[in-house]
């Protein structure tokens, strides 16, 4: 019994070590398993201990990984029974040059997701990398994107024997020709670029331009930034140009809130003490106007014909400056008119020589 189970162990390792077809089957099925045991792992058990974690970054990563995983276990087990098959040169070369490409495609699409994930995950803590925030992620989205898949490219020509040198002159110099032609729009490009990553100013903001137009940021583009004016007219701007001149961030600061201010006169003789309890009073009871800060009253100048105070207020959005002003104008004279506190104006006083003769 022993002596026939021996015998039949050596016939069966006599023809698997003459049959090479079977021995890369052997091989290919044990890679199978292996991979399809690897999966089962990252399926169950990590998976189960990653989900114990606060963060859900750890999650994605798995999720991406244990497929590319699985995959090249699965090339390497096809690459070790060609090896085993041992055919020709040129078809060797092709197959390995055919998985590497596909090996590639796979390690490509997971280092394209796990750079994302961590460029999102970067984007919801600002403090950690202040140029890296929402409105900045899609610049870094796309800037990875093409480094990703141009360095994939590289690699894969690369395997297929390709000379990159030919091609990366002749990008060189379409560059610069491109370069020369494009400079304006280039110019637009990095300094949306520079816009995005300083962000001296965010969609929402209310804007004053160096040339005098004031209005809402609606987008900020690549090549241009648009502005929303009071008057509902869109401006676009040039990034180029934004980049290079003086901009008024209204909303920017420490906080959104905005100072209005009221600028009054009132005659000589007047009590400025009432005078500067009215004006608080107004402040203060305006609806739209911030507690804190508190409005107050500061006596100017001793003008020529006034003594000049300001109410200032503070309100929560500057978008709201024109129609609480015209509120406060409004109660503050119709509050002197009531008080009979006088708001003086120019006036010229015409002294006549001599009344000219009537004509004979």
């Amino acid at each position: 019994m022993i002596e026939s189970w021996q015998q039949s162990i050596k016939f069966y390792a006599n023809f698997l070590s003459d049959n090479l077809i079977i021995q890369a089957s052997v091989v290919i099925f044990g890679f199978w398993v292996s991979a399809m045991l690897i999966d089962r792992i990252i399926s169950t058990s990590i998976k189960r201990l990653v989900k114990r974690t606060k963060s859900k970054f750890d999650d994605e990563v798995i999720e991406y990984l244990h497929r590319p995983l699985v995959f090249s276990l699965v090339l390497v087990g096809l690459a070790s029974a060609i090896l085993l098959l041992q055919p020709q040169q040129q078809i060797q070369t092709l197959i390995f040059s055919i998985f590497y490409t596909i090996s590639m495609l796979v390690w490509t699409q997971f280092v394209l997701r796990l750079t994302l994930a961590i460029l999102r995950n970067y984007a919801q803590d600002p403090d950690r990398v202040p140029v890296l925030h929402a409105k900045t992620l899609p610049l870094f989205e796309n800037i990875a994107f093409i480094l990703i898949i141009s360095l994939a490219i590289y690699f894969v020509f690369i395997s297929w024997n390709v000379d990159m040198t030919a091609w990366l002159a002749s990008a060189g110099i379409i560059g610069i020709a491109v370069g020369f032609a494009a400079k304006d729009t280039l110019a637009n490009l990095f300094s949306g670029v520079f816009i995005m990553a300083d962000a001296p100013y965010k969609i929402g903001d209310f804007v004053v331009l160096d040339s005098g137009e004031r209005g809402e940021i609606t987008r900020i583009g690549i090549r241009s930034t648009r502005m929303l004016t009071r008057d509902d007219v869109e401006v676009t701007v040039p990034n180029a140009v934004m980049g290079n001149t003086k901009i008024i961030n209204e909303s920017g600061g420490r906080h959104e809130k905005y100072r209005i201010r009221v600028q009054v006169g009132v005659a000589y003789g007047s009590d400025i003490d009432r005078v500067k309890e009215l004006l608080t009073q107004i402040g203060v009871q305006e609806p739209n106007t911030c507690e804190e800060p508190e409005p107050r009253v500061r006596f100017r100048r001793f003008g020529p014909s006034a003594l000049e105070l300001e109410l200032l207020c503070w309100i929560n959005q500057p978008v709201l400056r024109g129609r609480i002003l015209d509120r406060l104008n409004s109660t503050v004279y119709k509050a002197f008119k009531n008080e009979n506190i006088e708001i003086p104006y120019a006036k010229h006083d015409v002294y006549i020589k001599a009344m000219p003769s009537k004509p004979e």
